[in-house]
């Protein structure tokens, strides 16, 4: 298991991350939910915590197999989503289940991440009590400003060095912004990402990690670039758009018959039709013949059976 913190300042209050966060995953995973693939929303619905109170608890397929890299397309099925839960007591909510399976395909995959937001920049430490964590972890700050991000999800529009806020005149960032930049808050994220497949784990749970950093810095930069659409919002108006914006995502996603296949490793093709409604489950959550280890097989003779000097003798006598 690989455990990272990621510390995510941001030109903006607590209350005001609250209502911009819900806003930005709504509006984000519509823009990505194309072509079958994007967040389908499964349960939105309030949640009583005895410790953490009133909150709020979702379910997500997030589809996402055209996004994965070459090499892990090849054990994959060409329909491959991961479940995310989330509980959400802001300011602390928890992302993902690790007592049970999260990936669709890969039973030994998971993800969970512990998330406390606080009104400063990124300076409270040991915030999530880490000496309980087995050995040390990285602490990584993330500047939304100046960070790179891959070059297919930029948009000069969401780059925070030039952006500036109409409503809040805030913008755009400059170099060491996050030294006196007021208001500012920051978001705590321990994310631990464990894959448990010999000869996989490590390249995997890496690569996992730097997509995360990656939507990290992507969601924030579009918080702070859509603040203007947003502030002003009140809960239940923001409540009510992710409501709307749910459907439509769903709708749109439902709109691709799932197909279940084993592709581009010459394994046979197995084809499951279902109505656009139903969850694109794959058939089986077993890995796959060529992931596990070789199949003791009986050698083959190549050559007939040794003759005995005896043997040779009683057949050239005979001819």
């Amino acid at each position: 298991m690989l455990i990272k913190e990621y510390r995510i300042c941001m030109p903006l209050t607590t209350e005001e991350y609250r209502v911009g966060q819900l806003y930005t995953i709504s509006k984000h995973s519509h823009q990505e939910s194309e072509k079958g693939e994007g967040v389908e929303v499964v349960k939105n619905e309030p949640h009583e915590d005895p410790v953490h109170g009133p909150g709020q608890f979702t379910e997500k397929r997030v589809h996402l197999s055209s996004k994965l890299p070459s090499w892990a397309r090849a054990v994959t099925p060409r329909i491959f989503y991961v479940t995310e839960k989330a509980w959400n007591y802001y300011p602390y909510t928890i992302t993902a289940d690790a007592r049970s399976p999260q990936c669709s395909f890969l039973p030994k995959f998971s993800i969970y991440i512990e998330t406390k937001y606080e009104d400063n920049c990124g300076d409270s430490e040991n915030i999530f009590r880490s000496d309980k964590i087995l050995g040390d972890h990285e602490v990584s700050f993330l500047d939304i400003a100046f960070d790179e991000i891959p070059e297919r999800y930029y948009r000069s529009l969401e780059d925070p060095r030039f952006f500036s806020s109409a409503k809040t005149g805030r913008g755009p960032l400059r170099e060491g912004w996050r030294q006196h930049t007021k208001p500012i808050m920051c978001s705590y994220k321990l994310v631990s990402v464990k894959f448990e497949v010999w000869g996989l784990q490590t390249r995997v749970e890496q690569f996992v990690h730097k997509v995360i950093r990656d939507i990290l810095l992507i969601g924030h930069r579009q918080a702070f670039a859509w603040v203007d659409e947003w502030c002003g919002m009140t809960m239940e108006e923001v409540r009510r758009y992710e409501r709307e914006t749910q459907e439509a995502t769903n709708e749109l996603i439902g709109l691709v018959a799932p197909t279940i296949s084993v592709s581009e490793v010459g394994q046979p093709t197995t084809t499951h039709s279902a109505p656009a409604s139903a969850p694109s489950t794959p058939l089986s959550d077993e890995a796959p013949d060529f992931l596990a280890p070789p199949k003791t097989r009986p050698r083959k003779k190549s050559a007939p059976e040794t003759l005995t000097l005896p043997a040779l003798r009683e057949r050239a006598g005979a001819e």
